[in-house]
């Protein structure tokens, strides 16, 4: 396997120093605005947001159930900067550490209190969704595809407030330019090839994010190309918005009591596949780990062997595909995502610097546009790998 950099959380002028101290300090903001925590718990948030952007990194509370787990998976790290530390390790550390200031597994009246609860029912139920709702009753009807075509650019751009269903059921040129690599008919004729399989999918974000997910589910179940599907979610909350349980049923609860037909007979069959067992939520305590998809434990990995596809969404779970290197764009995604134990598909809108598999041409004009394309979320990539 090629090599590169890991990317870091503190080098200077790097995107992931800007989430540390601009991204960070807003969303602490957010959470203490958002719920009535209390004076322990805020005290517990301040100081670690304090710690995270100018101290150095401590360890778990030796009473957290996961505390010898964190001891492990940071061994060497503990009593440097936080900017030592890996992004990827770093960042998910925030998250964890950012649950125990909060109470969510100690005993007490916030256990298991989801502190970004508030921000995923508010966009469930906001207009934006109920546009997206309204939507779907005007996409292509029949397994054709140019309705397959429409669902996948719908799940690939996920919370992208200019694209919802109607839109990228007429995409044009400007969609399809915002791709910098785009396999999608790899990955087509893959599921074709492979009909009536299991198809896997690792979710990423609630909200306007799964929604479109859990309709790509339910073509892919109700056309017959998928025999099952498996979703995968976050055992526990997790950067912010990360999909649980609990929110893929409040989506297919929004979808069965949508005004829409279109969208509520879709939630009907997303509530009777679930029943059937076609449709299988699983998730597993590896999903919140610091690590990259490499080391994934036995297992898990036996539970995605045999699939027909896994489809991987969004930017976090890319990062943990390829690892978080400095890769050169240019760097085959096969190279670095062969590894996986099935057929795999990367659908990811660019929220971070890591990327390969991007032609020397496009990163050239990327580049000579001197914008932040990297990293801004108006670009997105869909990366096949057929492990043949």
């Amino acid at each position: 396997m090629p090599s590169a950099p890991v990317i870091l959380s503190g080098t200077p002028g790097s995107f992931a120093r800007d989430v540390f101290h601009e991204r960070h300090p807003k969303l602490v903001q957010q959470v203490l605005d958002a719920l009535p925590y209390g004076p322990s718990e805020r005290v517990a948030i301040a100081e670690l947001l304090a710690e995270s952007t100018d101290g150095v990194l401590q360890p778990l509370s030796i009473s957290a159930h996961d505390h010898q787990q964190w001891l492990e998976w940071g061994e060497g790290l503990f009593g440097r900067p936080w900017g030592d530390a890996p992004f990827l390790w770093a960042e998910s550390y925030f998250y964890r550490r950012l649950l125990e200031a909060t109470g969510y597994f100690r005993p007490g009246t916030w256990q298991g209190i989801d502190p970004f609860a508030p921000f995923k029912d508010a966009e469930l139920s906001g207009p934006a969704v109920a546009a997206e709702l309204a939507a779907l009753g005007d996409l292509p009807s029949g397994f054709t595809d140019k309705r397959a075509a429409a669902l996948l650019s719908s799940a690939l751009w996920g919370n992208r407030a200019d694209l919802s269903f109607q839109i990228t059921a007429e995409a044009g040129g400007s969609i399809a330019s915002d791709l910098v690599a785009d396999d999608s008919e790899s990955l087509w004729a893959e599921l074709e090839r492979a009909k009536g399989g299991r198809v896997c999918i690792i979710a990423d974000n609630a909200g306007r994010e799964l929604l479109p997910d859990l309709v790509l589910v339910d073509h892919l179940l109700a056309s017959g190309l998928a025999a099952q599907v498996v979703v995968y979610v976050k055992p526990q909350p997790y950067y912010v918005s990360d999909a649980m349980m609990a929110d893929v049923l409040a989506t297919v609860e929004r979808l069965r009591t949508a005004t829409t037909a279109a969208a509520a007979t879709i939630g009907e069959r997303l509530w009777r596949a679930m029943n059937s067992g076609t449709l299988v939520i699983r998730t597993h305590p590896f999903f919140c780990a610091p690590l990259p998809f490499h080391d994934m434990p036995a297992d898990l990995r036996s539970e995605f062997t045999g699939a027909a596809m896994t489809i991987l969404k969004g930017d976090l779970n890319y990062r943990r595909l390829v690892s978080d290197q400095l890769w050169l764009p240019t760097t085959a995604f096969t190279g670095v995502a062969s590894h996986f134990p099935s057929a795999v598909t990367a659908l990811r809108t660019l929220k971070s610097d890591v990327i390969v598999g991007v032609d020397a041409a496009v990163v050239a004009q990327l580049d000579s546009a001197g914008t932040p394309w990297r990293t801004n979320g108006r670009h997105a990539v869909i990366q096949v790998d057929l492990r043949r």
